[in-house]
């Protein structure tokens, strides 16, 4: 296919690259300079989308898609995908999908789960809404880019379900870490707590799978001195964003609340910013119950 790709960071650069390497033409832009192989770069946005099967793109906000989209809608070609993999507000997420119907596009939004290492290594998850001819079109890049894509159901339903499992994540790493600390203060070895939940009631995919003890479990950010697998900035927004949604769903979420005052705090006021969002298991090591 011919696509553009529009935000080549952390993320976007690698996925950009696996599908040149598969084969794909594969047409860049990215508002600092940057070289991706087997990417050609255009000057703007708009040149990138040109003209595109497939457009994707991969942004900060929703503030910032709704302002690319504002630009690259109206050059795209008729019955192209625009395949947005950010992870922003549902609301941005479906109002530029609803302009890109009216202009005959077809608009997928496409969060994903899986971090820098899925997205360099092609193993990401996708979480899709837009409709299902859309998704049909972009399944074959979803299998270059990643290991599974689910069809989430209408538009803006990727970016619910990206908020739903990162609120559950949160709050998973936070009590985890909890945890730990607490084992700690009671003389139990790290080791064996983790032998213990990982195979209990109490595991999670923060235990089992990116344990926050150095030495314990899977290699995780952990072991490398908390350098961020996912950010814990990151995780602050998508919380920000499941809190955000809450409210004007009028759902009550008092989990999802205070995980997202304590990764306020953690990297607003204290050392969390840059670090993985797993170093909250050395916050608690130092905190006593005041």
């Amino acid at each position: 296919m011919k696509i553009g790709f529009i935000g080549l960071g952390n993320m976007g650069g690698p996925m950009a690259a696996n599908l040149a390497a598969a084969g794909h033409e594969v047409t860049g832009f990215d508002t600092a300079p940057v070289s991706i192989d087997g990417v050609s770069m255009a000057p703007s946005a708009a040149e990138a989308a040109a003209g595109r099967e497939v457009v994707i793109t991969m942004l900060p906000n929703g503030a910032i898609l709704r302002a690319v989209a504002a630009e690259i809608v109206p050059v795209m070609a008729g019955g192209a995908v625009f395949l947005d993999c950010s992870t922003v507000d549902v609301d941005s997420a479906r109002a530029v999908a609803a302009d890109a119907a009216d202009r005959g596009l077809m608009a997928l939004d496409a969060p994903v789960s899986g971090g820098i290492g899925g997205a360099q290594g092609g193993t990401l998850t996708f979480m899709v809404g837009g409709g299902a001819e859309g998704f049909a079109k972009a399944k074959p890049l979803f299998d270059i880019m990643g290991q599974k894509a689910v069809h989430c159901g209408p538009s803006g339903n990727g970016q619910a379900a990206k908020i739903c499992n990162n609120m559950i994540l949160g709050a998973t790493m936070i009590v985890t870490c909890e945890a730990f600390a607490l084992a700690d203060k009671l003389g139990l070895d790290r080791q064996a707590m983790f032998d213990v939940v990982s195979t209990s009631s109490g595991y999670s995919w923060s235990m089992n799978a990116y344990c926050p003890a150095p030495g314990v479990g899977p290699t995780s950010p952990a072991d490398n001195g908390y350098k961020p697998g996912f950010a814990a900035d990151l995780m602050l927004k998508d919380l920000r964003l499941s809190q955000q949604a809450a409210e004007a769903a009028d759902a009550d979420t008092p989990l999802g609340a205070a995980a997202t005052a304590l990764y306020a705090a953690f990297v607003e006021e204290e050392d969390g910013k840059g670090r993985d969002f797993s170093a909250m298991l050395p916050r608690f090591e130092g905190r006593g119950r005041g």
